[in-house]
């Protein structure tokens, strides 16, 4: 004979929520996505828009004849020098970091981690005047520097310096947490079936890492190519020789005369991010269809 009374858990299975007790009101939610929305278009589309009309606004020729200037050339070929050695370094850097931290447990593990983040929470002009005090002419090293003829500050060894201290968070912080996630199962078995250390590193632990790496990889090239805070100090601003590709851009944008060329030149690095944008969607679609438990 049933009870009165019915069972905790068959009272949990009767009861459907209403949608009304969990869902925000039409209009709240409209609301809310017309003002990011608003946010976008004002801060990021708005913004990229003035930046190709007023490049392209003289035409397709004039536009092209701005990258003719060999100071141009200069500044765009020492980014993409900046580039091609500081992420390399920071690749390498980032890896062997993330796997330190997230494998082992060491004393100084927390120094070593907080000092990974130190690049975030320092400007990018105090890094660059770190590094004046360190090499410049009257700092710690800049006396035997200059007896050695070795010049390091207002030269590209500089900038790449600067670069690589902004920037080589970015990889060691993708991989971190996903690395962290993964734990040593894996490993641990490889290595019980006779794997050697490169093999479980090349085969084991790259596959299941590839995506956040190239993510991280992406984050730093942007960053590397775009970092005017570090660079402006330690290059000098010598054009045609120490120049990057946003301090070049500064240097145009303020003569009316080339006006034009300076959102000529700021285009580039608009593409560059619309790619990096473009770039971190596939790998996040891609890892979503190689990881479907990991979705959200």
């Amino acid at each position: 004979m049933a009870g009165p009374t019915t069972s905790l858990a068959q009272r949990s299975r009767t009861f459907v929520p209403s949608r009304r007790a969990v869902a925000e009101p039409a209009w709240v939610r409209r609301s809310l996505i017309g003002l990011a929305l608003l946010f976008l278009f004002i801060f990021l589309i708005l913004p990229l828009i003035v930046v190709f009309t007023e490049a392209l606004g003289q035409g397709m020729g004039a536009y092209f004849n701005s990258f003719s200037d060999p100071n141009t050339w200069a500044a765009i070929k020492l980014t993409l020098l900046t580039a091609v050695i500081a992420v390399p370094l920071n690749t390498i850097f980032g890896v062997a970091a993330a796997w330190c931290l997230a494998k082992y447990q060491f004393p100084g593990r927390s120094l070593l981690l907080t000092l990974v983040d130190l690049p975030f929470a320092v400007s990018p002009v105090i890094s660059g005047l770190m590094y004046v005090l360190i090499f410049g002419r009257q700092g710690w090293l800049g006396p035997w520097l200059f007896d050695h003829d070795i010049r390091i500050i207002f030269a590209v060894p500089g900038i790449v310096l600067a670069t690589v201290f902004v920037t080589f968070p970015f990889v060691a912080r993708e991989l971190i947490p996903l690395m962290e996630g993964q734990g040593n199962d894996e490993e641990y078995a490889a290595l019980t079936l006779g794997a050697s250390g490169w093999q479980t590193f090349w085969r084991v632990t790259v596959p299941n890492i590839k995506w956040g790496l190239f993510y991280g990889v992406i984050l730093c090239n942007a960053r590397a190519m775009g970092e005017f805070g570090a660079v402006s100090v330690v290059s000098g601003h010598f054009a045609g020789k120490t120049m990057t590709l946003p301090l070049h851009i500064e240097l145009l944008y303020q003569s009316p005369e080339s006006y034009a060329a300076a959102f000529a030149c700021a285009s580039l690095l608009s593409m560059l991010a619309l790619i990096t944008m473009a770039l971190k969607s596939f790998i996040e679609w891609r890892h979503a269809r190689a990881n479907p438990d990991e979705a959200v």
